[in-house]
C-alpha cells in the first residue's frame, strides 16, 4: 500500500475527494486516502490542488485526513490464476474479500489479484544467453486443463537472458528469469503488472476476416460479427440483452471470455456467477469457468469502480490476446458505465453536455471500443478482442446519447425489438433495426467453409423479409385474403423462417447452439422451398397445396430433429422437398 503523504483532504464530496498541499502527485496516480487507506486514483491536478476519485465508500473521511501516494498508475495484476476468478471492479478477489469482512466489502480492505502462495509449475521455452524481445514467451505453465498460459517479457523490456528458471514448481513473484537491458540486471516474474487506462502494444493490427461463431443463427447468418470485432446490444428493460451476452459467452468460439457486470443488479450477476461454474464447454467437456474471468461491478458497489471496471476487463483481455488467444468481452452494460461518468462528472462541477453526460462521453465510448480488434501479438501470434457492449436505452428509445455515439464507433448493431421480445422470440433482434458492417470482410471464409452460396441466399431471405414488412401494412388494412397467392407465400415463407430458423430455444439441447455448417444448410433449404414454390405458384399449384405438404412440417422440425454432428439429415430433407415439389408440378401439369 502507498506509504508516501502527499497531500489533506479539503472537501469530501461522495466518490470525489479534494485535496490540499499537493506536493507530489501524478495524474492518474493509485492513492491511498485517509486512516482506512481507501483505494483511490488522482483524477485532476491544478497547482497545489487535486480531485481524486475514490472507488469505496468514503464515509468517515473528514477534511484534513492524510493522502497517500504510490508512485504508480492504477494497474491490474496479470499472470497464471486469473481464469476462474471472480473480481470487483479494480481486480480483487471478491472471495477473499468475502473471507476478510463478510457479506458487504469492508472498507480498505486489499486482496491482492492473484494468489501468492500458489505454485504453478513452470516449462521454460526460450534459453539462457539468447536475445528476447518485449511480449516474447520465456516458457508456459498449465493454468487448467484445457489452457496453456504463456509466460511472456513484459512490453516494456527487452534484452539479453542472463538466467532463466528450470522447469519446476514457482510462484507468480518468484524470479524465473533475469534480463540485461542497457546494463542493468531487471528480475521476470511470472506476475505483470499494467496500468488500466492504457492499451497494450502489439505488432500490427491485421484486417478481419474471420466470424466469431456464436451459434445463434440470427447473429452469425443475419448479422455476424467478425474475431476482433465490436457490437452494440441496445434494447429496453426485459428485451433480453444480459441473456444475449450470457449465450454467446457459453456458445461463441472464443478462447477465453471477459464477462463485465457493469452496474447490473445483483440477482443478474448472481445467476452468472451460479450458472456458469455448471455449464459445459461444448468444446472441451470442462466448465465453462475454465476459461472465464469474471469481473463483478454491482449497482451497489461504489460508481467510481463501475467507471473503472470496462477498462479492468479490456486490459486482462488484450494481456490474453499477446499470448494468442481469442477474447470476447462482454461488457453489461456500457449504460451503467455512462451514467457513473454523468455522476462522477457532475461532481465535479463539470460543464455538462447533452442528457447531463459529460462532453467527453463520445470520446470515452470510441477509447473503449478501439481497444478491440484482431492484432499480431509481439510474441508473433495472432489474436483478437471482440467487444459486446450492452446498452440501456432509458425507455428502449435509441434516440439517447449512449446509443447514439456508440453507434458512430461500433460496426456491427443488434437492436432488440419489445414486441418481439413480448412475444416470446429470443433471441428478440429486429431484423429491421440491426445491421453488420463486417459481411464483406467475412463473406470469404463463410464460402470456403459453408458453401459459395452463403453470401446470396442471405440477401435473398433479407429481401424477402423487407417484402414482408410492406405486405404486413397491406393486410393490417385490408386483411390476408386480399391479397394474391403469391404475397401471402411471401408472408408464409417469412413466418417459416422467423420459427425454424431465427427463433431459438436456450432449453432444448440441439437448438440452443447452431454449428456454422448447419444454419447454412438450414438457410439453404429454406431458401430453397422459396424459390421452388414462386415457381411452383406460377404454374398455377395453390397456397393451400403447398401448406400441406408433409416436407413443409420436417423444415419446421429440423432446428430440434438434426444435431449439429449430423447435418445430412437436412440433405435428406432436401431430397424430398424437391420430389414433393416435382410431384406438384407434374399433377398441375397433367391437368392443365
Amino acid at each position: 500500500m502507498p506509504e508516501r503523504i502527499i497531500g489533506n483532504i479539503h472537501r469530501v464530496n461522495g466518490p470525489v475527494i479534494e485535496a490540499r498541499g499537493i506536493t507530489d502527485a501524478l495524474m492518474l496516480e493509485l492513492v491511498a486516502v485517509g486512516k482506512q487507506r481507501l483505494i483511490g486514483e488522482v483524477i485532476k491536478l491544478e497547482k497545489k490542488q487535486a480531485v481524486i476519485q475514490v472507488y469505496e465508500d468514503t464515509t468517515g473521511l473528514a477534511p484534513g485526513d492524510e493522502i497517500y501516494g504510490s508512485g504508480s498508475l492504477l494497474s491490474v495484476e496479470l499472470g497464471p490464476g486469473m481464469i476462474g476468478t471472480i473480481y470487483d471492479g479494480i481486480e480483487r478477489p471478491l472471495e477473499e474479500l468475502f473471507k476478510a469482512s463478510g457479506n458487504f466489502i469492508g472498507k480498505g480492505v486489499i486482496s491482492t489479484a492473484l494468489n501468492r502462495k500458489k505454485l504453478w509449475h513452470f516449462r521454460p521455452s526460450a534459453s539462457a544467453g539468447s536475445e528476447i524481445k518485449s511480449g516474447m514467451i520465456l516458457g508456459t505453465v498449465q493454468e487448467t486443463e484445457n489452457f496453456t498460459h504463456s509466460i511472456l517479457v513484459p512490453p516494456d523490456l527487452s534484452g539479453k537472458i542472463i538466467f532463466l528458471a528450470k522447469e519446476g514448481d514457482y510462484t507468480v513473484t518468484d524470479t524465473i528469469a533475469s534480463l540485461s537491458q542497457n546494463g542493468q540486471e531487471i528480475p521476470v516474474s511470472m506476475l505483470q503488472k499494467w496500468p488500466i487506462r492504457n492499451p497494450r502494444p502489439v505488432a500490427e493490427r491485421l484486417p478481419l476476416s474471420i466470424p466469431l461463431i456464436t451459434g445463434q443463427r440470427v447473429i452469425d447468418t443475419l448479422f455476424p460479427i467478425a474475431k476482433g470485432g465490436t457490437v452494440a446490444i441496445p434494447g429496453g428493460f426485459g428485451t433480453g440483452k444480459t441473456m444475449t451476452q450470457h449465450a454467446i459467452a457459453k456458445w461463441c468460439d472464443a478462447d477465453i471470455i471477459v464477462y463485465i457486470g457493469c452496474g447490473e443488479r445483483g440477482n443478474e450477476m448472481t445467476d452468472v456467477l451460479t450458472e456458469f461454474p455448471k455449464l459445459i464447454d461444448p468444446r472441451t467437456g470442462k466448465s465453462l469457468m475454465e476459461r472465464t474471468v469474471l469481473i463483478a461491478n454491482t449497482s451497489n458497489m461504489p460508481v467510481s469502480a463501475r467507471e473503472a471496471s470496462i477498462y479492468t476487463g479490456a486490459t486482462i483481455a488484450e494481456y490474453f490476446r499477446d499470448q494468442g488467444c481469442h477474447v470476447a468481452v462482454m461488457a453489461d452494460s456500457t449504460s451503467r458505465w455512462a451514467e457513473a461518468l454523468r455522476e462522477l462528472s457532475g461532481r465535479m462541477e463539470e460543464m455538462p453536455a447533452e442528457e447531463g453526460f459529460p462532453a467527453y462521453l463520445p470520446t470515452r465510448i470510441a477509447e473503449f471500443y478501439e481497444r478491440a480488434g484482431y492484432m499480431q501479438a509481439l510474441c508473433g501470434k495472432p489474436g483478437s478482442v471482440s467487444i459486446i457492449g450492452a446498452v440501456s436505452p432509458p425507455g428502449g428509445d435509441f434516440s439517447e446519447p449512449v446509443t447514439q455515439h456508440t453507434k458512430r464507433f461500433v460496426r456491427c448493431f443488434w437492436g432488440l425489438d419489445r414486441q418481439l421480445a413480448n412475444a416470446r422470440h429470443y433471441p428478440a433482434i429486429s431484423w429491421l433495426e440491426s445491421y453488420s458492417e463486417y459481411l464483406a470482410d467475412i463473406t470469404p471464409w463463410w464460402e470456403k467453409n459453408s458453401g459459395l452460396e452463403w453470401s446470396k441466399l442471405r440477401s435473398e431471405i433479407m429481401d424477402v423479409l423487407q417484402r414482408e414488412v410492406r405486405l404486413q401494412q397491406v393486410v393490417k388494412l385490408v386483411g390476408p385474403d386480399a391479397l394474391p397467392d403469391s404475397q401471402r407465400f411471401i408472408i408464409d415463407v417469412c413466418s417459416l423462417f422467423k420459427n425454424a430458423f431465427l427463433q431459438q430455444n436456450s432449453y432444448d439441447n440441439i437448438d440452443r447452439f447452431a454449428s456454422a455448417d448447419k444454419q447454412f444448410k438450414m438457410l439453404k433449404i429454406i431458401v430453397e422451398y422459396y424459390r421452388r414454390g414462386v415457381q411452383a405458384l406460377k404454374q398455377g399449384v395453390t397456397l393451400i397445396k403447398l401448406r400441406k405438404m408433409k416436407v413443409y412440417q420436417d423444415i419446421i422440425k429440423m432446428k430440434f430433429t438434426v444435431p449439429n454432428d449430423d447435418t445430412a439429415q437436412i440433405d435428406k430433407i432436401t431430397v424430398r422437398l424437391d420430389r414433393a415439389f416435382s410431384e406438384l408440378e407434374n399433377i398441375y401439369a397433367a391437368a392443365v
